[in-house]
């Protein structure tokens, strides 16, 4: 006759290996703001959460100059590559720029070398020679997948390449601009976009932008910087989210939070060991407060639960905020 106690671990067993949750989740890593020449201890937690992919949000490398010459940045992304962990690397990675890969700093569409700056992004990434990003300019792109029978869609923007002058106010703080010609995408990127969310047919649309959308009080670079583009972006993603759920996910500020705007959510995840000032920040779209230790985030994806699950992580792993949203 089989022991009790065997007989016990059997089952628990059984029923452990067979739970819905194990087999049909899927988990995004997150992060943005990686310095090359500084301690990437952040990746132990982060195995340890057994994300199935990792999205890189921008600031990859830190290889920006003044003058925009492109031999730190490939320099950069020399030491980068040997810093990677393997098993990161044997995961599919997803990725967009901001301004310290692009090449200069708070750098928009006049930056003179970002031709060649987008051909060592896209090599340092192994973007496949097919993508369209090895044709077109600009590095955004989108990403389709299905997990137990939830259709996901990525979709990454790039608010480099295109992206009208900043103005300044006073002390050099960042200031609106009004001017109704005035872009954060440009025009093809713009209708390229319409057209994604358009005609997609994903239950859930995760777009990635470098630099925040919901955040407007700080005087740093952000989406409110250029009202009128936030706004058709804001009315884009209602028109578009009536019959599925869209959420964002942002880097570049070193410190990351949630914020909400009617449905929308948006998760900061900034920085993976790049530190940024331990000033109190608020904003009205911010749900609770910012974290400015280092950090990472978690997309976690349920389908038999019909939820997912955005959260931020310091460099030991422990959850600092989450956020549950239904689909």
């Amino acid at each position: 006759m089989m022991n009790k106690n065997l007989f016990l671990h059997i089952t628990l067993f059984l029923l452990f290996a067979l739970t819905p949750h194990d087999l049909q989740a899927y988990k995004f890593g997150l992060g943005s703001c990686l310095h090359q020449d500084q301690e990437q201890a952040i990746w132990k937690a982060i195995k340890l959460k057994e994300v199935d992919s990792f999205i890189f949000l921008g600031d990859n490398v830190y290889g920006d100059t003044q003058s925009g010459n492109l031999q730190r940045m490939k320099e950069a992304y020399a030491k980068q590559k040997l810093n990677l962990p393997k098993w990161l690397l044997e995961k599919e990675i997803l990725s967009i720029w901001d301004d310290h890969d692009y090449g200069l700093n708070d750098g928009g569409s006049s930056y003179k070398n970002k031709v060649e700056a987008q051909e060592l992004f896209v090599d340092f990434w192994e973007i496949p020679s097919e993508d369209p990003r090895r044709k077109r300019e600009g590095i955004y792109f989108e990403s389709k997948k299905t997990i137990e029978g939830l259709k996901v869609h990525v979709v990454g923007l790039d608010t480099r390449y295109f992206r009208s002058n900043l103005e300044k106010g006073e002390k050099k703080a960042y200031i609106e601009n009004l001017d109704p010609v005035a872009t954060v995408l440009g025009a093809e990127q713009w209708s390229w976009l319409e057209q994604t969310l358009e005609s997609s047919s994903a239950n859930l649309i995760v777009l990635l932008s470098s630099i925040q959308i919901l955040a407007t009080n700080h005087p740093y670079e952000k989406w409110a910087n250029f009202p009128l583009e936030r706004l058709k972006l804001l009315e884009m993603i209602e028109r578009y989210s009536r019959d599925r759920t869209i959420i964002a996910i942002s880097g570049d500020r070193h410190r990351s939070g949630i914020y909400q705007y009617k449905n929308f959510i948006e998760l900061t995840a900034s920085s993976l060991n790049k530190a940024g000032s331990n000033n109190t920040e608020t904003d009205p779209l911010l749900l609770n407060k910012i974290y400015p230790e280092f950090n990472f985030g978690l997309l976690d994806i349920e389908p038999i639960k019909k939820q997912l699950t955005l959260s931020i992580h310091n460099v030991e792993g422990v959850e600092l905020e989450s956020r549950v949203i239904p689909f």
